[in-house]
């Protein structure tokens, strides 16, 4: 298990990264493997916060299903239109169900709006974060990705 808060002791910078990136925009695409073993796209909302990215939803969605088949899980941010793109950002991990009715509780309670009703939760452990945006001087690509133990992987093209 990757905890968010080993991104955080190991890659500061990424996981400030993925956080902004991912708070930019409400909805993403998460993927996800179904029984057949090809893949799901999805719109999800995705709650980063600083004890881990969670998933939240309607009871009985196929995303929640396939993950409980499969827990691996890749979520990508938002992005913005080309000419005012800022960035993007990816995790990608397992995602781990909660059930524990306490923690639904405090979870529902910890949100400004949430829907009436049962609601799945899950918990992702990341196993990798990249963050792609622009150099400062935006002349160049910057693509910075964690991998768990290993030092923050830095790619600039032009």
């Amino acid at each position: 298990m990757t905890t968010w808060a080993r991104l955080l002791a190991e890659a500061p910078d990424v996981a400030a990264g993925v956080r902004a990136r991912f708070e930019a925009h409400q909805h993403k695409t998460m993927a996800t493997l179904r029984a057949d073993g090809s893949p799901r796209i999805s719109g999800t909302e995705v709650e980063v916060r600083d004890d881990g990215v969670y998933l939240a939803g309607m009871p009985g969605s196929r995303r929640f299903d396939d993950l409980r088949r499969d827990p691996r899980v890749a979520i990508h941010s938002g992005s913005d239109e080309p000419r005012h793109w800022s960035g993007d950002a990816k995790v990608s991990g397992t995602a781990v169900e909660i059930t524990d009715p306490q923690v639904h509780a405090a979870y529902r309670a910890s949100l400004d709006q949430v829907p009436p009703g049962p609601f799945e939760l899950f918990r992702v452990d990341v196993d990798e974060a990249t963050v792609v945006r622009l150099s400062d001087d935006r002349e160049a690509l910057v693509v910075e990705t964690w991998r768990p133990g290993r030092p923050v992987l830095r790619i600039r093209r032009s």
